[in-house]
């Protein structure tokens, strides 16, 4: 059997369809379905930010229009549904609850799917863990990763309070009016969420467990896919804000799924996207070209026709991996994350001492430094009033993208390290580590590391990036402060890219102490995270010599 190229099902549209919890509290549930009386496959689309959108509508009516039933259900708390709203705590109960609602009704066939994007991605996860029955194949977009894993600092992003204000009470907030800028340099962070008029009990209680606590661990799930036996289609985009955890999913079900078939049965997909995955071919300045955008409802479609209606369509058969490759700007094929090819390659730190800014003398090569200690260490000073600046929009939408950071390279707290202009075309390809030689003269600070791409005409593109606080560099569960002035090495995860270096051009990396407002700014004093407003200026040492040799790996793919 083989899936209909278009839609042949006229639909029906029932709204407000109460879906009764364990606890008693009932949700809100929007089911699009064809009119044809029958039985049919469910998908099942959970969500904070109203089931009743121009999207929600679109999505439900397309995929009832090809013989599916859609149950769009607000989440706990939100919009129509009853009860509170706490972020991810009341989620995964709840999602078996609609799922095998779902399955029950005399329209459904017993087989349910689920997918969302974001918040409606991770909670897929935190539901598959409860094993629901009737679950039979997920479609994870932009997914979240656990506590700490895109903000390994202790304590909730700034951009964190702009979501939880637009997701607070039952309806969506404008965030639009809120000078988010403003508060974002607020300090402490404990009472940053009293400016935007809307305290947050959310915010409050998420920053009195600055560490990876039992607390938090309630939400887990990427340690936890040995028990989850699905499979799953894991979309993202090069620079989702939340990029991350769609790659690191993808390998670890691959490799530690329930069962042989579930690991056999995970697909990946990453595109030149943002956190809105597929809706524009060009982010800033870069345009990645016509062939960036995809039939994305299409393949999502093909996906549940084999999954939840048997269709042998050829899905399976296809390689599990699809990316883009930036700069070459195609679509390719691959059979695994990383790469099994990948020249995991170290590009080593070297300088004379004064690689400050763009200017200074850093530079960048695979060859080991030969000499060179302490006199030709690079330093530089990290004022917490004065931060590196980050590029980003303000709200929560899209945090960051391939911007130029020529400017704010002209900084003295910036180091640089470049290579020659390239004598040919490289490709960067996988997960980025940046492995750093580094001391201080506080007892707690931050180290964050950029991969950028520039270009003859000297447009420094942002990759990817990634930041170690020093506390926290033997792991989220131990925090412990740093001695200063001792020498430590620091393994700095730097994400994701799939990116071909053309001729001429050079690959670059940043060194800085403050990514703002990204992340919140360590105050460099030691004090419990978030509770204070003292500061206290940081001289930072980065050492590139034999014994100490800071290099940043990169997954280097023939060509």
């Amino acid at each position: 059997m083989t899936s209909p190229d278009t839609a042949t099902q006229e639909i029906r549209i029932e709204r407000n369809i109460r879906i009764p919890m364990r606890d008693g509290v009932t949700l809100s549930a929007d089911v699009y379905r064809p009119k044809a009386d029958g039985r049919y496959p469910a998908i099942v689309v959970r969500t904070p930010y109203m089931k009743n959108t121009k999207a929600a509508h679109e999505n439900g009516s397309y995929y009832a229009s090809y013989g599916y039933a859609v149950v769009y259900v607000d989440v706990r708390g939100r919009c129509d549904s009853d009860g509170e709203f706490v972020p991810y705590f009341n989620e995964a109960q709840d999602g078996y609850d609609c799922i095998e609602w779902a399955a029950a009704q005399p329209w459904c066939t017993g087989d349910v799917g689920t997918m969302g994007g974001s918040y409606l991605a991770r909670i897929q996860w935190l539901t598959a863990l409860t094993k629901p029955p009737h679950l039979r194949a997920m479609i994870c977009a932009v997914t979240p990763s656990d506590p700490f894993v895109e903000w390994p600092t202790g304590v909730p992003t700034p951009h964190h309070l702009c979501w939880l204000y637009m997701t607070s009470g039952r309806v969506m907030q404008n965030v639009d009016v809120i000078d988010w800028e403003s508060i974002y340099w607020h300090l402490p962070l404990a009472t940053m969420d009293e400016l935007t008029g809307k305290p947050s009990a959310v915010w409050r209680e998420e920053l009195e467990h600055p560490y990876l606590d039992d607390w938090w661990k309630r939400i887990c799930y990427q340690d936890k896919f040995d028990q989850i036996d699905l499979p799953v289609l894991h979309i993202s985009g090069w620079y989702d804000d939340e990029q991350v955890g769609t790659p690191l999913n993808f390998a670890k079900m691959t490799r530690e799924a329930a069962s042989e078939k579930a690991r056999r049965s995970q697909k990946l997909l990453m595109g030149p996207w943002t956190h809105q995955i597929n809706t524009s071919a060009k982010i800033g300045d870069i345009d990645f070209g016509p062939q960036s955008l995809i039939d994305l409802k299409g393949y999502q479609r093909r996906w549940f026709d084999y999954w939840l209606k048997g269709m042998d369509n050829g899905i399976m058969q296809e390689p599990p991996v699809r990316i883009f490759v930036m700069g070459e700007n195609r679509w390719r094929d691959e059979q695994e994350w990383p790469l099994a090819r990948t020249e995991w390659t170290r590009f080593y730190l070297h300088s004379q001492g004064r690689a400050n800014s763009r200017f200074g003398d850093g530079w960048l090569s695979t060859e080991l430094p030969a000499s060179g200690g302490e006199a030709d260490a690079d330093r530089y000073t990290y004022d917490p009033a004065n931060p590196v600046p980050f590029i980003t929009d303000m709200t929560s939408s899209q945090i960051g993208g391939p911007d130029d950071y020529a400017a704010i390279e002209r900084r003295d707290d910036v180091l640089v390290y470049s290579t020659e202009p390239l004598p040919e075309e490289v490709e960067v390809t996988g997960p980025i580590k940046m492995e750093l030689y580094a001391a201080s003269s506080a007892v707690d600070t931050d180290f964050m590391v950029k991969l950028l791409d520039v270009w003859p005409n000297g447009y420094a593109q942002r990759l990817t990036d990634g930041m170690v606080r020093a506390r926290f560099r033997e792991g989220m569960d131990r925090p412990s402060l740093i001695e200063p002035g001792r020498i430590y090495k620091y393994e700095i995860d730097c994400w994701n890219t799939s990116h071909l270096f053309k001729k001429g051009h050079r690959i670059r990396v940043e060194i800085a102490s403050s990514a703002f407002p990204k992340y919140d700014r360590n105050l460099n004093t030691g004090a419990p995270l978030g509770q204070s407003a003292e500061m206290a200026v940081a001289e930072q040492v980065i050492f590139h010599d034999p014994d100490h040799p800071s290099a940043i790996v990169l997954p280097l793919i023939p060509r």
